[in-house]
């Protein structure tokens, strides 16, 4: 599983110019799904993320989570984050999990999510969605479960 988490004033997502989800502050994730991934996978990579101390204290210091700043999630669905470019010039997605497979970790991952915060918002999955945000810092994350929980 891979996510790419980017700290947010504000993002939204759209689908045919109909707004799906909009948050304040909090994290935009860009989450991907890959063939042999499982549901504790997803709660792992979900605990992980939203532990997360990213969020500035009093002191300027990045020391406070999601919870602590009552931040808010935003979370789309991602296969592209599988992208094999080693080959030529067009991507191959086969590292990417098979659709029933990736929507059911997605789904889940949301599910375990909510145990943290109160606001997770979602895109569509596999649609063609339009995602609009203003990044914080900039401060942007890339995590990878292979790295993490080996």
């Amino acid at each position: 599983m891979r996510a790419v988490v980017q700290r947010v004033t504000h993002a939204s997502v759209t689908v045919d110019g109909e707004l799906l989800g909009r948050i304040g502050k909090g994290f935009m994730i860009l989450l991907g799904v890959a063939d042999g991934d499982t549901v504790q996978l997803a709660e792992k990579m979900a605990d992980k993320i939203c532990r997360l101390r990213i969020f500035e204290d009093e002191n300027g210091k990045t020391n406070l989570s999601l919870a602590d700043v009552e931040g808010e999630l935003l979370i789309i669905s991602q296969f592209t984050l599988y992208a094999d470019c080693h080959k030529g010039n067009r991507p191959s997605f086969t590292k990417a999990g098979a659709p029933q497979m990736a929507e059911s970790l997605y789904k889940r991952f949301m599910e375990r999510c909510r145990q943290y915060v109160d606001v997770v918002e979602k895109g569509q999955f596999g649609a063609d969605m339009k995602v609009e945000l203003l990044n914080d810092g900039p401060f942007t994350l890339m995590l990878d479960s292979d790295d993490l929980f080996k």
